[in-house]
């Protein structure tokens, strides 16, 4: 299976539109705002996996009176609400995720680019722990991509 930086989520050729939007984040219980549009659209435009800071330098650009709090606060709402996902597979930074199936995560230890892929979360049942109440499973690999390998090899 290849991974993929992007996956396919029915927004990924044309930006949502705000009634899509708008519809997303009242399924999920959160009351639409301008700036939850904004920071919806982006992690569904992006894919970055984006910390606060990434989100925030971005719309910062479209809308000066943004705050870094707002993008920490709407995110934690959104996490929440079930609409992200953390991920702690950069050191020291919370990174987000739109995509809340289960899957497995990259990071390219070169770039930094951090990539989805899918795996099974059956596969990571063990008989061992039978008996535990599992909150939550996490696949993270760190190496290097197939772009910064062709780099490093000059072709």
């Amino acid at each position: 299976m290849k991974a993929t930086k992007k996956q396919t989520d029915g927004y990924a050729h044309e930006p949502p539109t705000v009634q899509q939007l708008t519809t997303m984040l009242s399924v999920h219980k959160v009351r639409p705002s301008q700036q939850r549009l904004m920071i919806l659209e982006y992690l569904l435009i992006h894919h970055n996996h984006p910390s606060v800071d990434m989100i925030y330098n971005e719309l910062l650009i479209k809308v000066p009176t943004l705050s870094r709090a707002t993008v920490y606060n709407t995110l934690n709402l959104f996490l929440k609400a079930g609409l992200v996902k953390v991920l702690d597979i950069v050191e020291n930074e919370a990174r987000y995720d739109i995509f809340t199936d289960f899957h497995g995560h990259f990071k390219c230890s070169t770039c930094g680019d951090i990539f989805n892929f899918r795996v099974s979360d059956e596969a990571l049942v063990s008989e061992e722990l039978k008996g535990f109440v599992v909150d939550d499973k996490n696949v993270y690999f760190k190496g290097i991509c197939p772009k910064c390998l062709k780099k490093s090899k000059g072709v």
